[in-house]
Protein backbone atom coordinates (compact mmCIF):
# COMPACT_ATOMS: atom_id res chain seq x y z
CA UNK A 1 0.00 0.00 0.00
CA UNK A 2 1.21 3.53 -0.70
CA UNK A 3 0.05 7.11 -0.63
CA UNK A 4 1.00 10.16 -2.64
CA UNK A 5 1.71 13.67 -1.39
CA UNK A 6 2.30 16.86 -3.34
CA UNK A 7 4.83 19.46 -2.19
CA UNK A 8 4.50 23.25 -2.56
CA UNK A 9 6.14 23.12 -6.02
CA UNK A 10 3.55 20.61 -7.21
CA UNK A 11 5.94 17.65 -7.30
CA UNK A 12 4.35 14.35 -6.29
CA UNK A 13 6.04 11.85 -4.03
CA UNK A 14 4.87 8.31 -3.36
CA UNK A 15 5.14 6.95 0.17
CA UNK A 16 5.21 3.22 0.86
CA UNK A 17 3.35 2.01 3.91
CA UNK A 18 5.78 1.05 6.66
CA UNK A 19 5.27 -2.23 8.44
CA UNK A 20 2.93 -1.65 11.39
CA UNK A 21 3.11 -4.16 14.23
CA UNK A 22 0.74 -4.14 17.19
CA UNK A 23 1.55 -6.43 20.10
CA UNK A 24 0.10 -6.80 23.61
CA UNK A 25 2.09 -5.34 26.49
CA UNK A 26 2.96 -7.92 29.11
CA UNK A 27 2.19 -6.54 32.56
CA UNK A 28 0.56 -3.40 33.91
CA UNK A 29 1.07 -0.05 32.19
CA UNK A 30 0.60 3.15 34.17
CA UNK A 31 0.84 6.71 32.94
CA UNK A 32 1.58 9.57 35.31
CA UNK A 33 1.39 13.18 34.20
CA UNK A 34 3.07 15.64 36.54
CA UNK A 35 3.05 12.90 39.21
CA UNK A 36 -0.68 12.09 38.94
CA UNK A 37 -1.94 8.72 37.64
CA UNK A 38 -3.85 9.44 34.44
CA UNK A 39 -4.11 5.88 33.11
CA UNK A 40 -3.70 2.35 34.45
CA UNK A 41 -4.26 -0.82 32.44
CA UNK A 42 -3.32 -4.44 31.91
CA UNK A 43 -4.68 -4.35 28.34
CA UNK A 44 -2.21 -2.02 26.59
CA UNK A 45 -0.63 -2.67 23.21
CA UNK A 46 2.58 -1.34 21.72
CA UNK A 47 2.56 -0.19 18.10
CA UNK A 48 5.74 -0.03 16.06
CA UNK A 49 5.64 1.69 12.71
CA UNK A 50 8.73 1.81 10.52
CA UNK A 51 11.46 3.97 12.06
CA UNK A 52 9.11 5.88 14.37
CA UNK A 53 9.44 5.36 18.13
CA UNK A 54 7.23 2.60 19.55
CA UNK A 55 3.93 3.93 20.93
CA UNK A 56 1.91 2.44 23.76
CA UNK A 57 -1.86 2.52 23.30
CA UNK A 58 -4.28 2.06 26.21
CA UNK A 59 -8.00 1.27 26.12
CA UNK A 60 -9.92 4.54 26.55
CA UNK A 61 -11.93 3.17 29.53
CA UNK A 62 -8.62 2.79 31.42
CA UNK A 63 -7.76 6.49 30.99
CA UNK A 64 -9.09 8.95 33.59
CA UNK A 65 -11.09 10.98 31.08
CA UNK A 66 -12.15 13.47 33.79
CA UNK A 67 -8.59 14.84 33.63
CA UNK A 68 -8.65 15.27 29.84
CA UNK A 69 -10.13 17.97 27.65
CA UNK A 70 -10.35 17.72 23.88
CA UNK A 71 -8.49 20.26 21.77
CA UNK A 72 -8.83 21.51 18.21
CA UNK A 73 -5.51 19.90 17.25
CA UNK A 74 -5.59 17.17 14.64
CA UNK A 75 -2.99 15.41 12.54
CA UNK A 76 -3.19 12.98 9.65
CA UNK A 77 -1.40 9.68 9.13
CA UNK A 78 -1.98 8.11 5.72
CA UNK A 79 -1.97 4.66 7.36
CA UNK A 80 -3.84 5.18 10.66
CA UNK A 81 -6.10 8.09 9.74
CA UNK A 82 -6.87 11.43 11.42
CA UNK A 83 -5.85 11.82 15.05
CA UNK A 84 -7.73 13.84 17.68
CA UNK A 85 -5.92 15.31 20.68
CA UNK A 86 -6.55 15.98 24.36
CA UNK A 87 -4.84 18.07 27.01
CA UNK A 88 -4.37 16.81 30.57
CA UNK A 89 -5.00 19.09 33.55
CA UNK A 90 -3.46 18.04 36.87
CA UNK A 91 -2.13 19.96 39.86
CA UNK A 92 -3.65 23.16 38.44
CA UNK A 93 -1.57 22.95 35.24
CA UNK A 94 -2.74 22.07 31.73
CA UNK A 95 -0.44 19.99 29.55
CA UNK A 96 -1.60 20.64 25.97
CA UNK A 97 -2.03 17.98 23.30
CA UNK A 98 -0.35 15.22 25.29
CA UNK A 99 -2.85 12.45 24.41
CA UNK A 100 -4.22 11.35 21.05
CA UNK A 101 -6.35 8.71 19.44
CA UNK A 102 -7.67 7.85 16.02
CA UNK A 103 -11.48 7.90 15.71
CA UNK A 104 -11.36 5.54 12.70
CA UNK A 105 -7.99 3.74 12.92
CA UNK A 106 -6.61 0.36 12.02
CA UNK A 107 -8.55 -2.27 13.94
CA UNK A 108 -5.87 -3.07 16.53
CA UNK A 109 -5.95 0.41 18.11
CA UNK A 110 -9.65 1.21 17.76
CA UNK A 111 -10.87 2.63 21.08
CA UNK A 112 -7.31 3.13 22.33
CA UNK A 113 -5.40 6.29 23.31
CA UNK A 114 -1.69 7.11 23.39
CA UNK A 115 0.46 9.55 25.38
CA UNK A 116 3.62 11.41 24.35
CA UNK A 117 5.97 9.39 26.56
CA UNK A 118 8.93 11.58 25.53
CA UNK A 119 7.43 14.67 27.18
CA UNK A 120 9.16 15.50 30.48
CA UNK A 121 5.92 15.58 32.46
CA UNK A 122 4.88 12.09 31.31
CA UNK A 123 6.05 8.96 33.09
CA UNK A 124 4.97 5.77 31.37
CA UNK A 125 5.91 2.57 33.20
CA UNK A 126 5.34 -1.14 32.55
CA UNK A 127 5.54 -3.35 35.63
Amino acid sequence: MSSTTTNEAGAKREHRRPEILVEPVKGRLTVHVDGVIVADTTAAVVLTEGRLPPRHYLPAPDVHMSLLSSTDTSTHCPWKGDASYWSVTVNGKTHPDIVWSYPDPIAEIAGFMSFYAERDEVDLAVT
